[in-house]
C-alpha cells in the first residue's frame, strides 16, 4: 500500500481514485486571541511547549495491593476445589467439577480486567496554547451525523444534534456538517432545511453569550430568560419545532413546502427507505455570499446525503453510510479531520474540537495519533441510573487504562479521526502534517455538478471490486464495525487517545426500558464475540503489530458474551444443589470458608467504593449489580448463541436500532425509577424462571434448617443459602413486576405463568 497526499493507491488492485484527502483552512479566523506561530516565538513561549499532558491516575498502589490480595484468595479457592472434589455421588461430583470450571473462567476473566485497569491515565489539554500558536492554521473538520429511521430517531432530535455541531467554538468556515439519512426520508430533509434557516440566528446567539450546551432543545429546557434576544430566539425555535412536529405528524411534506427547495424533487413516486436513488443536497454552500448568519459571518457547510439503496445490494448498515460520507465529503470539503457522532449525541461542550486539536497538532507527540475518542454519556439518566446505562466504570476507568497500552477502542460516536488513517494509511516516520504549509485548492464546479458527481460516490455499486469496507474506511461484516476499524488502524502503526474532560463532550439518549437496554447490550456482545472468533481476533490479527497487553485488553470486551455460561451455572446449580441437599462450598466453620468470604466481600466492597468515588450512589451501585447479572443471563447468552448459529449458517446478520422515543407512561415510570417489564420476551422468561427457582430453593433451605433444627446442615449449605438470598434481593423489582404491580409496565401474565411452571418443574427434578 502506498499512501500519499494526492490520493491512495493499493498494490495489486486498482481502486477508484479519491480527491485529495487533506485540505487546509479556507480563511483566516477572527478569533479574539489570534496569534501566529511566529508571533508566539516572539512572545517568549517555547516552540515545543506541549499542547496536552498525560498523567497516571491516582490510587494505583492501593489498587495493586487489593488485586494482589484478591489473587491470593482466588488461588486458595482453586486449591480448595482441586483438593476437595467429592469422591462419592456422581451427580454431586459432576456438579462440583462444573462449578470449578465456572470459577476458573471467572478467574481468567478477572485477570484480564485487572490487566485493563493496571495503569489508567488521564489527559489534560491546553487550548489556550493551541489558540495562541495555531489559530490561523487550525485544520478544517468534517462532521458526520448518522441517522437511519425517522420514526425511531425523530427529525427534531437529529436537527438539535446538527445545530449543536454547527455552533462549535471554532471558525465556522472550517466546519462542514454532513447528515447521512439511511431512511431516505423527505421529513428528515425538510427538518434539516428548517435547521439551516434557524442556524442563521442560533449561531450568533450562542457565540455572543457563550451558552452551553448548544443544542436548542437541551439549552431551552433548563435555561432562564436573559434578555429580549433570548426570548426572540426561543420563539423562533418553538415556531420551527412546531412546523417540524406538525409535518412529522402529517407524515408528508405539503406542496407549498416542496416549492421552497429544489431538493424535494429528488423524492420520486414509489421510492422507499429500502429502495431509492442517491440523494445529495448541499443546503449551505460556503461559497455562496448569502451563506451568512445575522452577524454577517460565514456559516458552516451543511449537506444532506441519502445513499442509494437497492434490495439486491447489501448496504452494510452504519459502516456503509460512514464510507459513503467519507467519499462524498472528499469531493465537497475534504477536510483532514473527521468527527462522527450518532444522531442523538448532541455536542455538550463547544470546545471539544479544540480539545481534540491539542492532540493532532502537538509538536512532539501528534504523529502517531489517529483518533481521539470521547466517551458516550447520556443526559436522560435517572439519579440512580436504574438500567446502568452510564457504563461509568468502563468510561472513567477502563477505556482510559487502554491509553497506556496504545490507545482506547473506537466506539463509533464522539470520535475525531484523521481522514488519511480512516482511508487506510500506514504509519510511517514522515506522517506528520505541516498545517502551516498546506495549500488550499479552490472548487470551481457548480453545486449541481458537485451533487451529481457525489451521487456516483454514494451509489450502491461504487464499492464493487474495491477495498472499501476491507482496507479503506470502516470495515464490513460485523455489528460493531467500529471496534474492528479501530483495531485495524492500530495494527497499521497508529495509536489513539481517550479524552474524558470534566465537561462532557457529547450527551445522548439512553434506553428507557429494560428490554431496550438488554437488546442494545445483546448487539454489542454479539458483535464483540463475533470479532473474537473471526480473523480480526486481536490475539491473531494484532500479533506483532500491537502490544500483547493491548491484545489481551481487547478481550475484556470481546469475551463479554462468553461470560453467560459461567454466570448461568452459578445462578442455577447452587440453588438446585440446595434443594437436593448437595454441598458445593466449605462449611461455615471451616478455614476454607475464609478465602470465599474474603473474595466475595473484597470484590463488592471495592466495587462499591470505586463506583461511589466516580460519582455514583449506593443505590446506583446496587442497580449496576442487578444489570450486570441481567445482561449476563440474557444479552450475553442470546448474543453468544446468535454468533454460533450464524457461524453454522442458521441465521443472518441484522442490525437493530434502539428506539429514542418513549411513550408517556413508560417515561413517567422511568423517571420514577420503576423497572419496565411491559413486553413479552424470551429474555424475561429466563430472568423470571431463575428468580423463582432461587426463591423456592431459599424457602426450602430455610424450612429445612428451621423445621428440622439441622445446624450442621446449615453449616454445610449456608453459603448456598446466602447466594440464593442475594439473588432474591437483586430480583425484588422483578418479583414486584410479576405479582404485585398492576400498571402497564408489569410483567405480562403469560411470562409469569410460563416461568412459574418451569421453576416448579426444575425444583421438582432436584427434589426427586
Amino acid at each position: 500500500m502506498d499512501v500519499t497526499n494526492s490520493g491512495i493507491t493499493w498494490k495489486k488492485k486498482t481502486i477508484r481514485h479519491l480527491p485529495c484527502m487533506t485540505k487546509p483552512p479556507n480563511k483566516t479566523s477572527k478569533h479574539t486571541h489570534t496569534v501566529t506561530h511566529r508571533e508566539s516565538k516572539k512572545m517568549g513561549e517555547p516552540d515545543d511547549f506541549p499542547l496536552f499532558e498525560t498523567k497516571l491516575a491516582k490510587g494505583r498502589t492501593l489498587f495493586k495491593l487489593y488485586a494482589a490480595s484478591m489473587a491470593m484468595g482466588i488461588c486458595l479457592i482453586c486449591v480448595y476445589r482441586a483438593t476437595h472434589t467429592p469422591e462419592k455421588g456422581k451427580t454431586g461430583r459432576y456438579l462440583w467439577i462444573g462449578l470449578f470450571m465456572a470459577e476458573l473462567w471467572f478467574t481468567l476473566y478477572w485477570l484480564i480486567t485487572q490487566l485493563v485497569r493496571w495503569n489508567p491515565v488521564t489527559h489534560q489539554t491546553f487550548k489556550e496554547k493551541l489558540s495562541h500558536r495555531y489559530e490561523n492554521m487550525l485544520p478544517g473538520v468534517d462532521i458526520f451525523v448518522c441517522t437511519a429511521d425517522p420514526v425511531i430517531e425523530p427529525p427534531l432530535m437529529v436537527i438539535n444534534t446538527v445545530l449543536s455541531m454547527m455552533a462549535y467554538d471554532y471558525p465556522s468556515e472550517k466546519l462542514n456538517i454532513y447528515v447521512s439519512d439511511d431512511g431516505g426520508s423527505v421529513l428528515m430533509f425538510y427538518a434539516l432545511l428548517e435547521a439551516s434557516r434557524f442556524s442563521k440566528h442560533w449561531l450568533p446567539f450562542c457565540k455572543r453569550y457563550k451558552i452551553e450546551p448548544r443544542s436548542p432543545s437541551a439549552y431551552f429546557a433548563h435555561a432562564s430568560p436573559i434578555n429580549n434576544e433570548w426570548s426572540s430566539i426561543k420563539n423562533k425555535y418553538e415556531e420551527m419545532r412546531k412546523r417540524i412536529d406538525d409535518t412529522t405528524s402529517l407524515g408528508k411534506v405539503t406542496e407549498e413546502m416542496r416549492k421552497e427547495h429544489k431538493g424535494f424533487q429528488e423524492w420520486v413516486l414509489g421510492s422507499n427507505k429500502n429502495d431509492h436513488q442517491a440523494i445529495i443536497q448541499i443546503l449551505i454552500d460556503q461559497r455562496d455570499p448569502e451563506a451568512r448568519d445575522t452577524d454577517g459571518k460565514s456559516l458552516p457547510g451543511l449537506v444532506y446525503m441519502a445513499r442509494e439503496k437497492r434490495r439486491e445490494w447489501h448496504h452494510n448498515f452504519k459502516a456503509g453510510a460512514m464510507n459513503a460520507l467519507i467519499r462524498v465529503s472528499s469531493k465537497i470539503s475534504n477536510n483532514p479531520i473527521i468527527l462522527n457522532v450518532d444522531c442523538d449525541m448532541y455536542s455538550n461542550n463547544s470546545e471539544s474540537i479544540r480539545d481534540a486539536m491539542c492532540f493532532f497538532m502537538d509538536e512532539k507527540r501528534s504523529e502517531k495519533i489517529a483518533f481521539v475518542q470521547f466517551p458516550q454519556h447520556h443526559d436522560n439518566l435517572t439519579r440512580n441510573d436504574i438500567y446502568s446505562n452510564a457504563l461509568m466504570v468502563i468510561n472513567d476507568v477502563e477505556l482510559g487504562s487502554l491509553d497506556s497500552y496504545g490507545g482506547c477502542l473506537y466506539i463509533g460516536s464522539g470520535c475525531f479521526h484523521r481522514r488519511d488513517t480512516l482511508c487506510g494509511r500506514i504509519y510511517t516516520l514522515d506522517t506528520k502534517i505541516n498545517w502551516e504549509k498546506q495549500n488550499h485548492k479552490e472548487i470551481t464546479e457548480s453545486i449541481d455538478v458537485i451533487e451529481n458527481e457525489c451521487k456516483i460516490l454514494a451509489s450502491c455499486n461504487y464499492e464493487y471490486n474495491t477495498q472499501w469496507g476491507k482496507e479503506m474506511g470502516l470495515k464490513y461484516g460485523c455489528p460493531v464495525e467500529d471496534i474492528i476499524t479501530g483495531l485495524s488502524i492500530k495494527c497499521r502503526g497508529w495509536r489513539s487517545v481517550h479524552l474524558n474532560p470534566k465537561r462532557k463532550g457529547f450527551l445522548g439518549l439512553s434506553p428507557t426500558t429494560l428490554l431496550q437496554t438488554l437488546i442494545q447490550t445483546k448487539r454489542w456482545a454479539e458483535g464483540d464475540f463475533q470479532i473474537f472468533l473471526s480473523q480480526y481476533c486481536p490475539l491473531v490479527f494484532g500479533h506483532n503489530k500491537i502490544p500483547l497487553r493491548l491484545q489481551i485488553s481487547y478481550c475484556c470486551y470481546l469475551l463479554w458474551a462468553a461470560n453467560c455460561w459461567a454466570t448461568l451455572y452459578y445462578v442455577s446449580v447452587p440453588s438446585y444443589c440446595l434443594l437436593a441437599h448437595i454441598s458445593l462450598f466449605p462449611k461455615l466453620s471451616s478455614y476454607w470458608f475464609l478465602p470465599f468470604a474474603y473474595v466475595f466481600v473484597g470484590k463488592y466492597a471495592y466495587s462499591l467504593g470505586e463506583f461511589y468515588w466516580l460519582g455514583g450512589t449506593v443505590k446506583g451501585w446496587w442497580n449496576d449489580q442487578r444489570m450486570w447479572l441481567y445482561r449476563r443471563l440474557t444479552s450475553y447468552l442470546f448474543g453468544f448463541c446468535d454468533v454460533i448459529f450464524k457461524s453454522m449458517g442458521f441465521t443472518t446478520s441484522g442490525f437493530v436500532i434502539t428506539s429514542k422515543v418513549s411513550e408517556e407512561d413508560t417515561l413517567q415510570r422511568y423517571n420514577k425509577e420503576i423497572m419496565e417489564f411491559g413486553a413479552t420476551s424470551p429474555m424475561f422468561n429466563i430472568l423470571s424462571t431463575l428468580a423463582l427457582i432461587n426463591v423456592l430453593s431459599f424457602v426450602n433451605g430455610v424450612k429445612w434448617v428451621v423445621m428440622d433444627s439441622d445446624i450442621n446442615g446449615f453449616s454445610e449449605l449456608g453459603v448456598q443459602m446466602v447466594l440464593c438470598g442475594l439473588i432474591i434481593l437483586i430480583n425484588i423489582p422483578l418479583y414486584e413486576g410479576m405479582f404485585f404491580r398492576k400498571d402497564n409496565g408489569s410483567m405480562p401474565s403469560s411470562v409469569t405463568f410460563q416461568s412459574t411452571i418451569l421453576a416448579v418443574l426444575f425444583c421438582a427434578l432436584a427434589i426427586i
